[in-house]
Parts: C-alpha cells; sequence; structure tokens
C-alpha cells in the first residue's frame, strides 16, 4: 500500500490529497436559519458534513452546539416508518421515554412543521413536500441544537418547496435552533437571516443576505430581488 508521500512505482512523488475546503469559516447563532450556496462542486454539502461530524477534517476548528441533526435531501432515504407519528418517533427510541412523552414530542414537532394531526397518516400518501416536513419534525424531536439541512428543495414543486422552507424557518424560531440550509435556489436566499457564498472550497461572502446576493449578482447570477 502507498501511503501520502511514497513514491509510485514511475518515481514520481504521488499528488497531495485534494483539499475540498479550505478557508471556509461560518458562524451561525441560535434561531438563525442560514443559507449556504454556490456552484455545483463548491464543498456546501462538503462542509455540512464536517460541521456534522460526518466527515473529518485535517486542520482548521469545528465548533458546533450538541444535539446536532441532519436531514438529507431525499426525503424517501430518511422517511421509512409507515406512519407520519411512527418516522418522528423512530429517533426517540434512544431514550428512557414513556409513551406519553413520545406522543407529546411527535406532536409538538409535526405542529411546529405545519403538520399538526397527521401523525396516524400513512407515509405512502404524503406528498413530497410532507414526507421532508415529517423528516424535519423527526430531527426536531431530539431537540436539536443544530439543524443540517442538504439540499431539501430539489426534488420538490414551488408549492411544497415554499412549505418545507417555512416549516425551518418556524424551527428555527419556535425552538431556537441553529439551521445551515444548503441550496442551490437564489430565490430561497431571501427567507435567510444570514447567508453565505462558497466558491472553489472557500467561503468567499457571508453575513447579511443581501450583501450575499450583491456578491452574486456581481459574478452574473440572476438573484430575485426583495
Amino acid at each position: 500500500m502507498w501511503g501520502v508521500g511514497c513514491a509510485a512505482a514511475s518515481g514520481r512523488p504521488l499528488p497531495p490529497p485534494l483539499k475540498a475546503l479550505r478557508g471556509a469559516s461560518l458562524a451561525v447563532p441560535p434561531g438563525a436559519l442560514h443559507v449556504l450556496l454556490g456552484p455545483n462542486g463548491c464543498g456546501k454539502s462538503t462542509l455540512l458534513r464536517a460541521l456534522g461530524g460526518l466527515v473529518g477534517v485535517s486542520g482548521g476548528t469545528v465548533s458546533c452546539a450538541a444535539p446536532i441533526s441532519f436531514v438529507f435531501q431525499n426525503p424517501d432515504h430518511q422517511v421509512v416508518m409507515p406512519t407520519a407519528g411512527a418516522d418522528v418517533a423512530f429517533g426517540l427510541g434512544r431514550w428512557p421515554l414513556s409513551d406519553a412523552a413520545v406522543d407529546a414530542a411527535v406532536a409538538g414537532a409535526l405542529e411546529v412543521v405545519g403538520l399538526a394531526g397527521v401523525a396516524a397518516r400513512p407515509t405512502h400518501e404524503l406528498s413530497g413536500g410532507q414526507k421532508q416536513r415529517v423528516a424535519i419534525a423527526g430531527a426536531l424531536a431530539s431537540s436539536p441544537a443544530v439543524l443540517l439541512l442538504d439540499e431539501l428543495t430539489t426534488f420538490l414543486d414551488a408549492e411544497d418547496a415554499a412549505a418545507v422552507l417555512k416549516a425551518v424557518k418556524a424551527a428555527t424560531r419556535a425552538r431556537g435552533v441553529a439551521a445551515v440550509w444548503v441550496t442551490h435556489r437564489l430565490d430561497e436566499l431571501a427567507s435567510a437571516d444570514s447567508a453565505s457564498l462558497m466558491e472553489a472550497g472557500r467561503v468567499v461572502a457571508t453575513g447579511d443576505p443581501r450583501d450575499v446576493a450583491a456578491a452574486l449578482r456581481a459574478r452574473g447570477a440572476v438573484v430575485p430581488r426583495w
């Protein structure tokens, strides 16, 4: 086996490992929705996974309040139980909670995402946006301090996408969660409390969403005005 720095059979040294992130810094306070934007391959999802501890980093500092919950792009990969309530309750099995406590946590999480009263609904009857909100409710049920969300609206129509974004915004407000929302939809910038723009593994603009929108426009992007 060759390790980093060993010579290949040709006598040439192996190339250095690729760096997916370099100079990627951001800070998100509790109760805020932070939108992370950038072109495909710029490192958005890698940064999100580094924040969540799903990938390691070779330098720098990663500091996140705990617990952390992650919601992925495709709800069909995350919503797996037969009913909405059972799916939201799934992660609560880690703790010795009473049935009443579980029911209360499920009801509260579903209410925050605008799905009050659907706990008994079969998940196969839900729309894509409703499934995504069930996934968010499942993440919220464990009372996270940080919520990491990776391109949640990719497979959704405009109506479902708006409902999911509204649910995340409500969750940050109601529960004081720091949420990082990775997206490729520039119109979602208008819903953010703060934002960052990434290019080639770096955060090149961060702060007020209007300033980040201006940075995008300077690069030729068409960003809706609000």
